[in-house]
């Protein structure tokens, strides 16, 4: 497996093909890609922006979740000039279709955290609290 290449593209297999949910899972299951998705509804970002929201993520791992983001069309980098310059991310029109799926979760977790009597984070730069409009 060549590991420079992204983990969300094509050629990685979805373990039950044919399976819209696996399908859906492949493309943003992980720890980090519904959060990621989230903040970049609110606007895009550099990756050191993201890097501060989430601060418990690894610059590597944060790296290898949107590099699989933008592999399967959902976020899209974009280069503001020579390096040092910074990235870019945004949602593509195509990742803005799965914001309803992660309001949805968003929502859920509220109640679940209600539920379980945790207390939700405060408005922080972490906080996943503001609806996506």
């Amino acid at each position: 497996m060549n590991k420079k290449a992204p983990a969300g593209n094509p050629s990685r297999p979805n373990p039950l093909p044919g399976c819209p949910m696996a399908a859906a899972f492949t493309a943003i299951g992980g720890k980090w890609k519904l959060t990621l998705l989230y903040w970049l509804a609110h606007g895009e970002s550099h990756f050191a922006g993201l890097r501060r929201r989430a601060a418990p993520i690894t610059p590597k791992v944060l790296a290898e979740q949107l590099r699989e983001l933008e592999a399967d069309g959902l976020v899209e980098r974009v280069v503001t000039g020579p390096v040092p310059a910074p990235v870019i991310y945004r949602l593509t029109p195509y990742g803005a279709t799965v914001l309803p799926v992660v309001e949805g979760v968003r929502v859920w977790g509220e109640t679940h955290l209600r539920r379980t009597g945790a207390v939700s984070a405060p408005d922080t730069a972490m906080s996943c609290a503001t609806t996506i409009a």
